[in-house]
């Protein structure tokens, strides 16, 4: 791989991290278990590893943006998470904070930004 290639794999990584946090809370109206989310995610071209998810939603769940609860009724205990309502807040906050950011960067491009 050629270092033009690694600088975009970088910044692309960089990209989807600063995503994934606005991915899963979209994707946590209903009480979710993370291999559930993971391919939920998956299936709307969001690729993120378990490994990666779960600290993420412990994080999360650390700072109230997400509750949980188990389910141990199925063959095996799932911890579901559902977005609490500080979580909610702090999504729409985010949803603006992305639509004007994509307001700005799309209007850059358009006047040229792209070479």
């Amino acid at each position: 791989m050629n270092d033009k290639s690694k600088i975009i794999d970088n910044l692309l990584l960089e990209l989807k991290r600063g995503t994934l946090v606005l991915s899963v809370l979209l994707n946590v109206d209903n009480p979710t278990y993370g291999y559930s989310l993971v391919q939920s995610l998956q299936e709307k071209g969001i690729e993120v590893e378990q490994n990666t998810l779960y600290p993420l939603l412990r994080r999360l769940e650390k700072q109230e943006l997400l509750s949980s609860n188990w389910d141990t009724e199925g063959s095996r205990p799932r911890k579901y998470y559902i977005i609490s309502s500080l979580g909610t807040e702090v999504l729409n906050e985010l949803i603006i904070q992305w639509q004007k950011n994509q307001f700005v960067i799309d209007t850059m491009i358009q006047k040229g930004g792209q070479h």
